[in-house]
């Protein structure tokens, strides 16, 4: 539900102070202050079936980690990455920028569950450039470089926006009430960042359904 009114349960992603939260950067993506924060990829494509990065970088020679880029992973630069690029048998579809994938964020969701004392209440963000809904007469919150809307609804609803559109983009930022975790992504990423405590971040990088890896919070994104 898009929050018309009161947009006080977003002024903490706001509050950040100079050196902190930087744009492009990991808690700039999520939130300040917290233990410990992972980079959860989005996977590439052959055949419209997803294909792990780790795959991708062994038919490369290559390792996917925290700070490794996507471009990084298969030699190519960030521009040529663009471009008509993929390697047969391997992938032939780019990773998703942009907020969470949906089956990203369906296996996502049981595992911030677990994290939290208040999964019927949680907080969403979306930025308002997308364009594929009108914002004109809803009120705006600020993260850096990112005007954003606030929305309100269960964990459970995360992904709730592609059963009104299937393309639809989901929520760039997540949190629950009790503030345990918050999820970032944005526009231009191929991967989504999750700061929460260190019981958290371990479930993720065990999770066998998730490629995630640790990050810092100063860590640039992609």
């Amino acid at each position: 539900m898009v929050q018309t009114g009161d947009l006080s349960p977003a002024v903490w992603l706001t509050e950040r102070q100079s050196g902190q939260g930087e744009f492009m950067t990991v808690a700039g993506a999520t939130a300040v202050g917290f233990a410990a924060y992972a980079r959860v990829l989005h996977p590439a494509h052959l055949d419209e079936r997803p294909v792990r990065w780790e795959a991708v970088g062994a038919a490369y020679g290559r390792r996917p980690g925290g700070a490794v880029r996507w471009h990084e992973l298969i030699g190519v630069t960030r521009d040529e990455s663009y471009g008509d690029v993929s390697l047969p048998g391997v992938w032939d579809e780019e990773p998703g920028e942009g907020p969470t994938p949906p089956d990203v964020a369906r296996a996502l969701v049981p595992v911030l569950a677990r994290h939290t004392g208040t999964p019927e209440r949680c907080w969403y963000a979306l930025w308002e450039g997308y364009g594929r809904w009108e914002w004109y007469a809803v009120p705006r919150f600020e993260t850096p470089h990112r005007g954003r809307v606030l929305m309100a609804g269960p964990l459970a609803d995360a992904d709730s926006p592609t059963s009104l559109d299937p393309y639809a983009e989901l929520p760039d930022l997540w949190w629950p009430e009790d503030r345990a975790w918050c999820l970032g992504g944005d526009v231009d990423l191929r991967s989504t960042y999750v700061a929460g405590s260190e019981a958290l971040i371990t479930d993720l990088l065990a999770d066998p359904s998730l490629e995630a890896h640790r990050v810092s919070p100063t860590d640039p994104l992609d």
